[in-house]
């Protein structure tokens, strides 16, 4: 939800500089709470590799794109989410074939992530398709978000998209997310699901349709 929010004051190349940072520190304090990673760094090796080769080239082509293009891009992906939700799409993949999808995926994956600061929308799915249970998963997409996050902060200091100015921005932000995610804990338990995922699901809508009408 950060990256189409903060888009709707600043220009998407900012808005994915800025919220590199605060992600890191998301994904290290989920990390943490997860508990022990056990083999899971083993597991998610292919994947991790090439989804590491995929963010620097989604980088690079956030870098090319035009920031009329860039936001078209950004809007359309949550577009794509909502619909994915709300058409409850939950394939299931065999056994044998998690390491023939582990380079597709996080290829595809650390793409969508350079351009869109998003690539937990193709690594969730193919996660919940294994069949990972609740902890794995969790354990498996903080592992995951934390080391792809790290190879962006990297690219977007290397392509020049993350310059001192944003980095102190960022850490703003970064402080502000710890307030949030703090928050987030206390009332996690209280919340009804249902109710809050459609109420994120139409705030979502809402941010891709602005953002594509934006951009066209």
């Amino acid at each position: 939800m950060g990256t189409p929010l903060l888009a709707l004051a600043v220009d998407v190349k900012s808005a994915v500089a800025l919220l590199v940072i605060p992600n890191l520190v998301m994904d290290s304090l989920q990390l943490r709470r997860s508990g022990p990673l056990g083999n899971v760094p083993r597991r998610l090796a292919l994947l991790l590799v090439f989804s590491m080769i995929g963010t620097v080239i989604g980088t690079k082509l956030l870098v090319a794109l035009s920031a009329r293009t860039a936001t078209l891009v950004l809007g359309g992906f949550i577009l794509g989410y909502v619909l994915l939700d709300l058409a409850r799409f939950s394939p299931r993949i065999p056994a044998g074939w998690e390491r023939r999808l582990a380079a597709p995926v996080g290829l595809a994956a650390g793409i969508m992530g350079g351009i869109t600061n998003a690539p937990g929308t193709a690594i969730a799915l193919y996660f919940v398709a294994l069949g990972m249970d609740k902890k794995e998963f969790v354990r498996s997409i903080a592992f995951t978000f934390l080391v792809v996050k790290g190879v962006q902060l990297v690219s977007l200091v290397w392509y020049g998209l993350l310059d001192g100015r944003l980095v102190l921005g960022s850490l703003g932000l970064a402080a502000i997310g710890l307030v949030g995610f703090g928050l987030g804990l206390k009332l996690q338990d209280r919340l009804d699901q249902r109710s809050f995922n459609r109420a994120v699901l139409v705030f979502l809508a809402v941010l891709g349709l602005w953002l594509v009408a934006r951009a066209l």
